[in-house]
């Protein structure tokens, strides 16, 4: 036995014996001589698979005393999706290709390092085995949520309860430092800028789609579009942070730093959260204190809040902060054993302008199942706000929500040198896009920290998934879109082909062909049965290789192209393409924990609402189908409802889709919405319906003529597109 070497993109190793004599070449095919017979056959197309383009044979390895033969793929063979069907057509046409030349029983096919199979995500596996090494350790079938709406009245056991979710959308205001000056990170194109354009599906559609379904999702760029900002921390000289205690516990100063909001603008490296303190409790099965933070409210409106704490094993795991607002209050339970020292988002609110301890304040309690634990309060904000970060001689001089994330990471208490000054100061461009990633290591912590000390304790906060939504350039002279990309990496920085835990990183395959998958698919059904999709491509992007969490970076189309661009501004696209993405996450948690998931329905339609002789308000709607879904459907409803111009409240649950209220007030104007629900979560709001009862009045019905949506209009001429 004889052993040749042949090289190709990799170095391999042939094995060869002359003892058959039945095969047309002797088992002695060199790689560059079999690279060609398997170019002739892509080129007469005689093999019966997909073939991206510069697909290439690199090599072979064969042992004849095995009868096994190994035939090595580069990674083009491996950008497309891979089904079972798929690969047995491949391995199938394969084998009959390489009968020509080797005498083999097994037959072994390779896109760079991975066999086929690998390929394939767990959750389209049917007759093969899951690969259980791309499972994550912390996938904790048991694992109770992290903030709980207690107050919402459905529970929902079969959508994203207890998931945690970290996504970010791209780019941002920043800061050049050799131009010295606050600018866009990319260019202005129909209409648009990048740095702006999936915020449009970020914020206003995938989140609360991913929060109706359960779960937990983090932003490492402001959120809140509200540029008015209110602040009340336990260290501030007023009167708006107030102590209440109503037996033998008191309140003291925590062990640690806290927040302190000291005098902004903030230099780089400025962290809040370690200039002053915070305040602790020991829990009471009844409640005997309480912390109020009271806002001066600067105009009537929509305010996110944002509350923060300390966090440690001493801290109780079901901390009651109850927001009190124009629709009522709300009352959430959050485990204080994670997420301390920054800024905790709990929703969107409103309040009214002013100083209103009763209806415009959080109050923190220290009621609690836990015995002999502790509870903490930092401080509370309401409302985004605007850049308070200093580069240079300035700040940004914009809201927080245009900002990119090295500025927000700073304020939200992410050690610089860890998260988002990893260039000593010199390029924010590099430091923005590289910060995310290290952030999601600083919520999960040990050991799966940031890179440069993964060992960090971080934040606690289990992280299942995390996404970078960009949009790509390029242009086609063509009626076809550019269409969608996505990137993942199978290794780190440090080269390792696993995660922290040992977990492989082909879990981030799995993630990225879900989340391509699911959004073609969709797409080619209601918008273009032509849409594009582009690699599944393994590259090593930092927004796609740094985390210790599965990732993926989706390039959605091109911002740059026209076609693509009329997609991108109609707000329907935009819904179908959020609700794709939350499907694809839905899918691959499932897969992960193994349940059987249900996707929360679409919104309910043909909403009325009629008065009564005797005041009551007839409430109906009707249920939407989805045809892409069959779960989807509804199994009940939430009417909420809102008096004159307070806020909504938490809705009432109603099994069937119509509801007779009680008499109403009158000369009082009722309004109402209307959410579909289902074991997988809750549906995108109706429209606003509003009645107002006078008696011995004649009724005017308004009815909406208005029931679409789209894009803006567009011109197209031989010279100029827009």
């Amino acid at each position: 036995m004889s052993v040749k070497y042949f090289s190709g993109l990799l170095l391999l190793i042939l094995i060869v014996s002359c003892s058959s004599e039945k095969l047309i070449i002797k088992n002695s095919i060199s790689v560059e001589n079999l690279r060609a017979e398997f170019n002739g056959a892509v080129k007469l197309k005689t093999l019966d698979f997909e073939i991206p383009s510069n697909t290439k044979l690199v090599g072979y390895k064969y042992d004849n005393n095995a009868k096994s033969l190994e035939l090595i793929f580069n990674d083009r063979l491996g950008i497309i999706p891979l089904r079972e069907n798929d690969v047995n057509k491949i391995y199938h046409e394969m084998n009959s290709f390489c009968k020509k030349y080797f005498d083999f029983q097994d037959l072994t096919i390779k896109s760079n390092i991975f066999e086929l199979s690998e390929l394939i995500p767990n959750y389209y596996r049917e007759s093969l085995k899951k690969d259980e090494n791309r499972i994550p350790k912390r996938a904790d079938k048991k694992r109770k949520s992290f903030i709980t709406n207690v107050s919402k009245p459905i529970e929902i056991t079969n959508g994203l309860s207890g998931k945690n979710i970290a996504l970010w959308h791209s780019h941002g205001w920043y800061y050049n430092v050799n131009l010295d000056r606050w600018m866009w990170q990319r260019a202005r194109l129909f209409q648009i800028v990048e740095d702006k354009g999936p915020m449009g599906y970020v914020l206003p559609f995938l989140v609360p789609m991913l929060e109706n379904a359960g779960a937990t999702v983090f932003l490492p760029r402001e959120r809140d579009f509200q540029v008015n900002e209110e602040v009340i921390d336990n260290d501030s000289p007023n009167n708006n942070y107030v102590e209440k205690i109503f037996g033998d516990k008191s309140w003291s100063n925590g062990e640690g730093t806290g927040f302190a909001i000291g005098n902004p603008p903030y230099e780089s490296g400025y962290n809040p959260f370690e200039k002053g303190t915070h305040r602790i409790i020991k829990t009471s099965k009844e409640k005997t204190a309480e912390a109020d933070f009271i806002p001066e409210i600067t105009e009537t409106g929509e305010y996110a809040v944002y509350v923060s704490y300390a966090s440690s094993d001493k801290n109780a795991t079901d901390v009651k902060f109850t927001i009190y607002h124009l629709g009522g209050k709300t009352e959430f339970k959050i485990n204080q054993q994670i997420g301390g020292k920054t800024w905790i988002y709990l929703g969107k609110f409103n309040f009214e302008k002013g100083y209103n301890p009763e209806f415009g304040k959080v109050s923190v309690s220290n009621e609690s199942s836990n015995e002999n634990k502790i509870v903490s309060v930092d401080a509370v904000r309401f409302g985004g706000g605007m850049g308070i970060i200093k580069r240079g001689e300035s700040t940004s001089g914009r809201p927080k929500f245009v900002e990119g994330a090295r500025y927000w990471l700073q304020y939200a208490g992410m050690p610089d040198t860890l998260v988002y000054n990893l260039n000593k100061n010199k390029d924010d461009y590099k430091d923005d896009y590289q910060s995310r990633a290290e952030w999601v290591n600083y919520l999960v912590g040990n050991p799966y920290g940031p890179n440069r000390n993964k060992s960090s304790a971080g934040l606690g906060i289990p992280i299942d998934v995390s996404m970078a939504f960009h949009t790509d350039a390029g242009i086609t002279k063509n009626d076809t879109v550019i269409g969608t990309l996505s990137i993942y990496s199978t290794y780190s920085l440090d080269s390792s082909r696993v995660f922290p835990d040992g977990v492989s990183k082909i879990a981030n395959r799995d993630l990225a062909d879900l989340v391509q998958t699911q959004i073609t698919e969709d797409l080619r059904a209601k918008y273009d049965p032509i849409w594009n999709r582009r690699m599944l491509w393994d590259a090593f992007y930092s927004e796609a290789a740094r985390q210790n969490v599965p990732s993926v970076l989706l390039e959605l189309l091109s911002h740059q192209n026209f076609l693509d661009s009329k997609f991108e501004l109609d707000p329907r696209y935009r819904f179908d393409v959020s609700r794709a993405i939350y499907k694809a996450f839905l899918k691959f948690i499932s897969s992960e924990y193994d349940f059987n998931y249900v996707v929360q329905p679409l919104p309910v339609t043909h909403f009325s609402a009629e008065l009564t002789a005797n005041g009551e308000a007839v409430l109906k709607w009707k249920a939407q189908e989805d045809p892409l879904e069959s779960t989807a459907l509804p199994t009940g409803y939430i009417v909420y409802t809102r008096i004159n111009d307070g806020g909504f409240d938490n809705g009432v649950y109603v099994k069937e889709n119509k509801l007779v209220t009680a008499a109403l007030k009158e000369n009082t104007i009722y309004s109402f919405m209307i959410t579909a629900v289902n074991d997988g979560g809750e549906s995108f709001t109706s429209e606003i319906l509003s009645i107002n009862f006078i008696r011995d009045k004649k009724p005017v019905l308004i009815v909406n003529g208005f029931d679409r949506i789209c894009g803006p209009a567009t011109i197209e001429t031989d010279e100029i597109k827009g």
